[in-house]
């Protein structure tokens, strides 16, 4: 297939009127397919169904330990859901705390009481003349919204092949007492699928901070949503590699059943060394009596142990992959030798990341939505909204059924090269 970069004018005038009056016969069609979150499709929602029916009204609502779930105790989580969590974490069962359904919400309570309260007897953030964190981008807008949200100062740092660009991150972290965090999607990275190399995550658990209350923020939210049998990214443990090198304080790890079981009904959890989740325990012994321990019981019984919950996993990955594939074949298919944008074929997480010519994105999405095709707003994927290329663009398959994908796949290919033609008519 002839590059549009080689093409004349007359090449690409042509070939845009041809392309124009096709997405002028997808409009008509009256399409309406939402890409814009990443959010299960009801097939996978159906997976978890028979999680309701493992508790009712005639069963034992005891713990293993003879604690009754029914009633106050078990601050961090009941005994064998937090084995549960561990084990999908891949740490000890005592660096576990088990919450409710959302790890989003234990990231923002962490940084909001760093703000009031500091980090292990520092100083309060918000007493701090400026604070600051690394953001990995394109990123998760959710993360960054937090930041924002409590004015903390986000400082792009580009990812590269195998994670962030740690020269930069050590550039920062080890010589500005004011960077106090950074944000890090270490496995199936959001949106890029990328996963972090053990150099990555070595480097990460060596850094020599500045600040004594900087922690890195390890949200392992994709740990074990591969999408093939034979293709899985495996990643260091951070727990383990920062204690190795004498940090064992420095990270918090996340992770929950969100995209598991039932986003609003599943189980979250932290990860951390002795020390920090001692002394968050305390904080939680004031926040809170307790979260939903027959939630937790429900899913400790549901998946019994670790190997049942990945043999689970593998049913997601059969109702996922072929959704992925459909996307991935139309890049493929449409747009391969075009020099028209990049992207990653990623072998597990929720998200493909597309990077289209400079200054395309916004008037993709814009194009797509126009024929129905609804994706996550050009910029989201950076701090502020603001993608200084304007280039990049998340898509999420997972909510579509595989034939919606195939459709939302041909206009999504459809409006690139539409748009990138008028990028080299333009030059």
């Amino acid at each position: 297939m002839k590059s549009y970069k080689e093409m004349d004018q007359n090449e690409l005038l042509t070939m845009k009127a041809a392309l124009e009056e096709k997405y002028k016969e997808e409009q008509a069609k009256g399409l309406k397919l939402n890409m814009a979150r990443g959010k299960p499709g009801a097939s996978q929602l159906d997976l978890a169904m028979g999680m309701l029916d493992v508790v009712n009204s005639a069963s034992d609502m005891r713990t293993v330990l003879g604690n009754d779930t029914r009633n106050y105790g078990d601050i961090d989580g009941i005994g064998e859901c937090r084995r549960l969590m561990a084990d999908m974490l891949e740490v000890e069962k005592d660096n576990i705390i088990v919450y409710g359904n959302s790890s989003l919400n234990i990231m923002y309570d962490r940084v909001s009481h760093s703000m009031t309260h500091g980090v292990a007897g520092s100083t309060p953030w918000c007493k701090l003349d400026n604070v600051k964190f690394l953001c990995p981008v394109p990123g998760y807008d959710r993360h960054f919204r937090i930041t924002e949200y409590f004015g903390i100062e986000m400082i792009n740092i580009p990812m590269n092949e195998d994670g962030p660009d740690m020269d930069l991150v050590e550039e920062y972290v080890n010589n500005d007492d004011s960077v106090k965090g950074i944000w890090c999607v270490p496995k199936y990275s959001n949106p890029t699928g990328i996963s972090y190399s053990d150099e990555v995550v070595r480097r990460f658990a060596n850094l020599k901070p500045a600040a004594n209350d900087f922690r890195i923020y390890w949200d392992n939210a994709y740990c074990i949503h591969h999408l093939y049998d034979d293709k899985q990214d495996e990643i260091l443990n951070i727990l383990k590699e920062c204690e190795k090198a004498g940090n064992p304080d420095m990270v918090y790890m996340f992770g929950s059943t969100s995209k598991i079981t039932f986003p609003g009904a599943g189980i979250s959890a932290l990860a951390a060394s002795f020390d920090n989740v001692d002394r968050i325990k305390k904080q939680l012994s004031i926040q809170t009596i307790g979260h939903d321990k027959i939630n937790q019981l429900r899913h400790a019984r549901f998946f019994g142990n670790i190997d049942n919950l990945k043999a689970y996993m593998k049913k997601h990955a059969e109702l996922l992959r072929p959704k992925f594939e459909a996307v991935l074949d139309a890049f493929d298919r449409d747009l391969e030798g075009l020099e028209v944008g990049s992207w990653v074929k990623p072998h597990g997480g929720y998200f493909i990341s597309f990077n289209a010519l400079p200054g395309c994105a916004k008037k993709i999405v814009a194009m797509c939505k126009d024929a129905g095709v609804v994706l996550t707003g050009a910029g989201a994927t950076y701090p502020y909204g603001k993608d200084p290329l304007d280039s990049n663009i998340r898509i999420a398959p997972s909510f579509p059924t595989t034939e919606e994908m195939q459709k939302a796949a041909e206009i999504f290919t459809l409006c690139v090269r539409i748009v990138s033609l008028d990028y080299y008519l333009n030059q």
